[in-house]
């Protein structure tokens, strides 16, 4: 028996020792387990000791032109003190891989579609899609422009040498945890990976187009009906630029002036939409000037919205150099602070959120779609052929991507028709200019007022963003800044005809021309992706807007009086929606011109009492966005009943509340499938009904379910239910996986009195409590 249960351990022994050396191949590609448990090389040697406080000088490397020191505060932020600008960058580049190694090196590698190499082929789909939108094309294109620019050159070269730098002083058992997890090892450092982050950023931010929807819906709804759910523009909106700026300049002549008329398509095109930018992605900034503060000094603020991750998107750290003392936060893989001030200005960004991704349909010449029609001739396409490797697989998964006059043909199935190329912004090749956008935010961290601040932003393309500015001399501004199409009246909203040159865009808007402000009466700027401005601007442009964030701030800055840090902080952090104080006295009325016995429901009692914040431990916010929502999906119901079919746009719901409001019979409130004609009041009604059969109503932070994910979805590695308040269209943009990714408030006194915070920590390792 005892030579039995000998010969037994010794092979459970064999074969734990076979299964802790190989990968095992179940589902998500587990790492060798002996090295992840080893400890020597393995998760025990990732603890974070604590090192806060810490002041010490980094080796002389061969990189370091001179001698630089860095010191870490009680939060672990790094202030970089350097001789020169190459020195500050190095160091950068050091600390950010010392803190968030890992997350450089996934990103970059996702956003170019690399990400089936590390877990095989459950991310093919991912990759193959990244690779089609051309990103590695888009950054390469980036980076040569970069090049030109002797200064940006040379940032980005000693960034990387830092990262390396870093790199290069680790052994496997010092590799962050999650290369261990997946079983991969870091991957040496290029400016071309800092330009991958940077179009990785706008992919996020302006990757977004409705021209594919948007043109079944015409198809189906027909030209009336359509221009009456869809207007361009909603007339309570409150535009970035205020309506009572003049546009002092002569608008551009167009060679064709007619309104662009969508692509008639025989069937409904039944391509699945690229994965867009997230709806939560957006952001408040503004500006108020001394006019309106008790100090008499600018005040200025700014937080972005976006996917809370961790580790968090954002990495707080100053540069110090001689001419040059800034801080702010930078995103890890990009040198330089995107968001921050320094002794004399500060600045913000949020996102503009025009359209700057057009799709056309592709009439092929040829059977083997090899050439195609454009402007009357055939025209050769070009070929990409993307190379995919797997693990798990011996050989690489091979793409051949085309590519037409007006970019890659992103959506191509078996047959002949509904091909579509894509024109997207991000993947222009920049003009020859003195500087680009690494040079804009150069230029920022050393500016000394506002003309610097205008000259920063010449050369930012990419993704568009509302440039906020304040100055310790008293100035305010905002600029609608970016590569702006030049187009036509609805110009890119609908799929257009490829074989047409006159589709083009003709060129941008001139930037002396883009919608911008310095100074204006009311005493403050403010953005908060709304559209950016009134209908009365010359130049015609679409996109994806917000209709509440914005009127609410403009509304609450221009009231208030002797306004200071507490009060910006407390109108961050405010939780009031316009959206509930005008929906839900709408649906409220509907209901009592009925009978209803639930009119008197406790639930309903609780939503006429209720103040429109949209408060955690409140359960009338709950009623109240269910109501609404379900009152936009029976209102639709056509859309909706389609739309696991075939991609469809569904109405705004601040178009839905002024239906509600001003046309309660109009021929959209009649449901399908029934003998009556409904109308609004039967709609609200039966809303409440349907919504009264769900589960008793959770209050609002409960419902809500904020948690913040880690980028790789390791679930021990996120957090759990964060139970906070917040809405999508408050100013406290909470929402479930989106919100404030990072909060800066900067009063340009003497000195600069400067307050920020971001959900996460400096350090990337999940064992460390600044995590």
């Amino acid at each position: 028996m005892r030579i039995v249960k000998f010969l037994a351990a010794a092979l459970l022994t064999c074969v734990l020792a076979v299964l802790a050396n190989t990968h095992q191949p179940l589902g998500f590609p587990l790492p060798a387990t002996g090295p992840l448990f080893s400890p020597f090389t393995g998760f025990w040697q990732n603890a974070d000791p604590v090192e806060t406080g810490t002041d010490w000088a980094l080796p002389a490397f061969p990189g370091l032109h001179s001698p630089a020191r860095v010191a870490y505060d009680e939060r672990m932020v790094p202030h970089i003190f350097a001789l020169n600008l190459h020195d500050a960058a190095f160091v950068q580049g050091y600390v950010t891989a010392r803190d968030r190694l890992w997350q450089m090196d996934f990103t970059t590698r996702a956003a170019v579609g690399r990400i089936s190499e590390l877990i095989g082929e459950r991310a093919l789909e991912y990759d193959r899609t990244q690779r089609r939108k051309g990103m590695l094309l888009a950054a390469e294109n980036a980076l040569k422009a970069w090049s030109r620019a002797p200064d940006e050159l040379e940032v980005l070269e000693a960034y990387s040498e830092g990262v390396n730098a870093y790199i290069g002083s680790l052994r496997p058992a010092d590799y962050p945890l999650e290369f261990k997890l997946m079983g991969y090892a870091p991957e040496a450092w290029e400016p071309l990976k800092c330009a991958v982050f940077f179009k990785f950023m706008a992919e996020k931010l302006c990757f977004r187009s409705y021209d594919i929807p948007a043109t079944n819906t015409f198809n189906l709804l027909g030209e009336e009906l359509f221009a009456q759910l869809f207007p361009e523009y909603n007339p309570r909106q409150s535009p970035v630029i205020p309506e009572t700026v003049a546009w002092d300049f002569e608008k551009l002549p167009l060679e064709h002036e007619t309104p662009a008329s969508p692509e008639m398509m025989s069937d409904l095109i039944l391509h699945r939409q690229l994965p867009q930018a997230p709806e939560g992605i957006g952001s408040n900034n503004w500006a108020v000037s001394g006019s309106k503060t008790a100090s008499g000094r600018p005040i200025l603020c700014n937080d972005p919205h976006l996917e809370l991750n961790l580790p968090a998107i954002w990495y707080e750290v100053q540069l110090s150099v001689p001419g040059m003392n800034s801080y702010g936060v930078s995103l890890p893989g990009i040198p330089g602070i995107i968001i921050g001030f320094n002794e004399n200005i500060a600045w913000g960004v949020t996102n503009v959120s025009h359209d700057v991704l057009d799709w056309y349909e592709v009439k092929w010449a040829d059977k083997a779609k090899e050439t195609y029609f454009y402007g009357g001739e055939k025209k050769a396409v070009s070929y990409l052929v993307e190379v995919i490797k797997v693990r798990g697989r011996d050989k690489p998964v091979l793409d051949t991507v085309k590519y037409t006059a007006w970019g890659p043909v992103v959506y191509e199935g078996e047959g002949p028709e509904q091909d579509m190329a894509m024109h997207w912004v991000a993947l222009d090749a920049p003009e020859d200019k003195p500087f680009y956008e690494i040079g804009t935010f150069l230029r920022l961290m050393r500016g000394e007022n506002i003309d610097d601040y205008t000259e920063a932003l010449k050369a930012f393309e990419s993704p568009a963003q509302n440039f906020v500015f304040a100055g310790k001399y008293g100035d305010i501004a905002i600029t609608v800044n970016g590569s702006l199409p030049l187009k036509r009246k609805e110009q890119g909203r609908f799929v257009q005809d490829g074989s047409d040159p006159d589709n083009a865009w003709y060129g941008f808007i001139p930037r002396n021309q883009i919608p911008q402000v310095r100074n204006p009466e009311r005493g403050f700027v403010s953005s908060a992706n709304q559209n950016s401005t009134g209908p009365d601007y010359p130049y015609y442009y679409n996109g994806k807007f917000d209709n509440y964030r914005g009127r609410y701030i403009n509304r609450r800055l221009e009231e208030m009086k002797n306004i200071t840090v507490e009060d910006m902080k407390g109108l961050q952090l405010d939780n009031y929606s316009i959206l509930g104080e005008e929906g839900a006295p709408v649906l409220l009325a509907l209901l009592d011109s009925t009978a209803s016995t639930l009119r008197t429901h406790p639930d309903v009692e609780a939503l006429r009492q209720w103040d429109f914040r949209f408060d955690k431990e409140k359960t009338a916010p709950v009623l109240f966005d269910r109501w609404l929502n379900e009152a936009r999906r029976l209102t639709f119901d056509e859309l909706y009943s389609l739309s696991d079919s075939v991609e469809v746009i569904i109405p705004e719901k601040w178009l839905l509340l002024s239906l509600l409001r001003n046309r309660p019979d109009h021929v959209i409130f009649d449901l399908q499938g029934t003998e009556k004609r409904e109308s609004a009041s039967d709609v609200a009604l039966l809303a409440l009904e349907e919504v009264m059969k769900e589960e008793p109503a959770e209050d609002w932070g409960a419902y809500k379910n904020t948690h913040i994910g880690h980028l790789a979805r390791i679930e021990p590695f996120s957090t759990g239910f964060l139970d906070v308040g917040g809405f999508g269209d408050a100013p406290n943009a909470i929402k479930e996986t989106h919100g404030p990714s990072w909060r800066m408030i900067v009063e340009l006194g003497d000195p600069v009195q400067a307050y920020g915070v971001y959900p996460g920590g400096q350090s990337g390792n999940p064992g460390s409590p600044y995590y």
